[in-house]
């Protein structure tokens, strides 16, 4: 196929159920335009929005997105605060847009760390688009998965200091209740745009049996034929969960 012709379609029953996507890339964007990196930023929010809609229209069920990570706070500070602005003027413009379109938002990472008025507007957006019932959105921020495990951890060792739960009794199914996104599909698929070929620290847990897919693209430039990209590889992959290609087999004809 031409590389300048549009990927087709992902056929409905091969797309992935929640797609979780690291947004990298936005600084590098900037700095080849000899612009200052929070330009990146800026732009990277449109991008944002253009992939919400494209997955919101395919029928996936969740997208989750690594806005910012609890090692970012280590940035240049002009960067973190332009970042934080970002985030909840972006927040602000576009909460209406999304409950029209009947999306549900959620956010999970550690808020304590926000200002009162960015947590203030985390919860009212939550609140606001709660009963949607179309895409799940899920921003991480200020999210590790380091932290996630440990909080989990944290929250099963007060229910057995309680007596309401035995050590014997603690299995990955247990853990798996405590973790973030416990009440949602496992993802399907893990995008990273910019090169990078790496986890960093992203739903460590949740993230097992996620297929990985790599783009150099940089996120402002990522766009819908590049999901589909994505979508199709995921699509010409078999997913065994540690069965053999012949177990897989026999059970779809079974």
């Amino acid at each position: 196929m031409p590389a300048d012709l549009p990927n087709p379609p992902t056929p409905p029953d091969r797309l992935p159920h929640h797609v979780v996507i690291v947004m990298d890339g936005n600084g590098r964007w900037a700095q080849q335009r000899s612009l200052p990196r929070t330009a990146g930023h800026r732009e990277g929010a449109k991008t944002v929005r253009r992939i919400v809609q494209a997955c919101s229209e395919r029928g996936i069920e969740v997208l989750t997105l690594f806005a910012f990570s609890s090692e970012n706070w280590r940035r240049p500070r002009r960067e973190v605060e332009v970042l934080m602005n970002l985030f909840l003027t972006t927040l602000r413009s576009e909460i209406r847009r999304l409950d029209t379109a009947n999306v549900r938002l959620r956010f999970i990472g550690n808020p304590s760390a926000f200002s009162p008025t960015l947590q203030d507007y985390i919860a009212k957006a939550q609140q606001r688009t709660a009963k949607n019932t179309g895409l799940t959105l899920v921003v991480a921020a200020n999210y590790g998965g380091r932290w996630d495990i440990a909080q989990a951890a944290r929250r099963l060792s007060e229910e057995i200091m309680a007596g309401q739960l035995q050590p014997r009794d603690v299995t990955p199914d247990i853990l798996q209740r405590y973790v973030c996104l416990s009440d949602l599909p496992e993802p399907d698929l893990f995008i990273r745009t910019a090169g990078e070929q790496r986890i960093s620290n992203f739903l460590l847990w949740q993230l097992a049996y996620t297929e990985l897919y790599f783009t150099d693209r940089l996120w402002p430039d990522f766009d819908v034929d590049d999901l589909e990209a994505a979508c199709a590889a995921f699509a010409s992959r078999q997913r065994r969960f540690g069965l053999t290609s012949e177990q897989i087999a026999r059970s779809s004809h079974a």
